[in-house]
């Protein structure tokens, strides 16, 4: 029986509308990530998937079901998960090892070892000599670098990441998305990935789980048997990844043309 990072048990969450309504995002979701594990997630718009990575974080509670992260049922955030968003939260007045410092002098420790230890991250992404660079000053993919190593720095056992590569241009989330590979494989977090990109989802995970539309939950796990280490533009050309795609999207599909069509409805 593998050892289970995550775990989520029929879990439901309701949201309250504007109106005054309950909204449900999610629908007796199941989930099971194991240890060292790279899962991605993916589904249409709207259906569920960031909702799933905040209730693994503890930002949000479940309005049924339970969330367990490293066998602990989670009641708030908890200092072992790191969380990747899509937009760069790194913080703009501070330098790049200023960001990158902020977790271990958050934790308590001295800032020569804060800084000491930041070096190191920077230079594992590639940001050596960029270490008094403000985020201004920073391409795209250099502030997600930051990022990466502002949050990996805290050698969390759990990493959540929200369509982290999303606004960055095809080549530089290339190199990013290997860039990752490398820094998971050295880590031996549980990722959880989130992505509209299924070609994405394969290239990176060892298992893509589809979500439905809105209210979500877990419509197919596929198991990603290609070999590692890869490289996510070659592993593209591989025969058994056009059988994987194929097989998943198939699933997929649907629910992203359900969720089209309402969209058409709600505008109408």
């Amino acid at each position: 029986m593998p050892n289970l990072a995550i775990e989520l048990r029929h879990v439901t969450k309701r949201f309250l509308t504007p109106a005054g309504t309950a909204y449900t995002a999610l629908r007796d979701l199941d989930l099971a990530v194991e240890d060292g594990e790279f899962c991605a997630v993916v589904g249409p718009t709207g259906c569920g998937k960031s909702t799933t990575l905040a209730l693994i974080s503890g930002l949000e509670p479940p309005s049924e079901g339970e969330v367990v992260v490293a066998g602990e049922p989670v009641r708030g955030v908890a200092a072992q998960v790191g969380y990747v968003f899509q937009v760069d939260a790194v913080f703009p007045w501070k330098s790049v090892l200023d960001n990158v410092a902020t977790g271990p002098r958050f934790r308590g420790v001295a800032r020569a070892n804060a800084e000491g230890r930041a070096r190191e991250w920077i230079t594992r992404v590639g940001l050596a000599g960029f270490e008094r660079y403000y985020p201004h000053q920073l391409s795209g993919g250099m502030r997600k670098r930051a990022a990466l190593a502002q949050t990996l720095i805290n050698e969390p056992r759990i990493l959540l990441m929200d369509e982290p590569f999303s606004a960055l241009d095809v080549q530089t989330r290339t190199l990013m998305e290997n860039e990752l590979l490398q820094l998971w494989s050295a880590t031996g977090a549980s990722v959880v990935f989130v992505t509209h990109d299924l070609e994405e989802a394969i290239a990176l995970a060892d298992r893509v789980v589809v979500i439905t539309a809105g209210p979500g939950t877990v419509k197919g796990v596929y198991r990603v048997d290609l070999p590692r280490p890869r490289n996510v533009t070659e592993i593209r050309f591989e025969a058994e990844f056009s059988r994987i795609y194929h097989e998943i999207w198939n699933d997929l599909r649907d629910e992203v043309l359900v969720s089209y069509e309402r969209s058409k409805r709600s505008v109408s």
